[in-house]
């Protein structure tokens, strides 16, 4: 694992109401005109800019960086539709608005602990069940496995990109520096995501239905 905030610099950026996580990959689309010309720069330049979580009220001092890694559509006015992918997260030291858009001076982070590889890999491959169950309920498969990557970091955020977290949650994963806290944090956090999901489910269909508990087991009181 790197060692943190080895590696600084000034990037443009972009506030957004969304959390992106590294290896994450988000659609974009570019209408105002400060944020079309970041986005013709960082791509007549190959250079890549920072997505920032703005809730409304306050942004927050770390984010991801996104790289165009496709333009779906170009429009005759300037607009873009783009595909952006994260890549390395960072900590906002200082912002710059002289500019035709907002630049930041950044200092770059990863991950500094030294992982149990057994006990991430047996964190991420639950994560990984947990993810495919929700897929089943929601729609929405991951198609992730060890197979595909054995990075458990990388898993780690697979987890933490879960449609089930809210963006606060996604913002904490974001913020963690340990592999190991992000996998157990996701995990245990999915885990009970599912489980009011299947409570909700069963309680939807108790009232839909006659009303009778029996057919789905009863507790007893000692």
């Amino acid at each position: 694992m790197q060692e943190s905030d080895q590696s600084h610099g000034t990037i443009p950026l972009f506030p957004l109401g969304v959390v992106l996580l590294p290896h994450m990959h988000m659609p974009l689309h570019i209408f105002e005109e400060r944020y079309k010309l970041m986005i013709k720069e960082c791509l007549t330049h190959k250079t890549e800019f920072g997505i920032v979580y703005f809730s409304g009220e306050k942004l927050m001092s770390t984010g991801c960086t996104a790289k165009i890694i496709e333009v779906l559509k170009r429009y005759d006015d300037g607009r873009s539709d783009i595909i952006t992918l994260g890549e390395r997260r960072f900590v906002i030291n200082e912002i710059h608005d002289q500019g035709p858009y907002l630049q930041a001076s950044v200092a770059f982070f990863d991950d500094q602990d030294d992982i149990n590889l057994k006990v991430c890999r047996e964190l991420a491959q639950t994560g990984l069940d947990l993810l495919k169950q929700f897929g089943e309920i929601s729609g929405q498969q991951s198609g992730i496995n060890f197979s595909d990557r054995l990075d458990v970091k990388s898993i780690s955020f697979e987890i933490a990109g879960c449609d089930g977290f809210d963006l606060v949650e996604k913002q904490k994963l974001l913020e963690m520096r340990s592999t190991y806290e992000r996998l157990r944090k996701g995990v245990e956090s999915l885990a009970k995501i599912l489980e009011r999901i299947k409570l909700n489910s069963t309680i939807s269909k108790i009232i839909n239905g006659n009303g009778n508990l029996s057919q789905y087991g009863h507790g007893s009181v000692d």
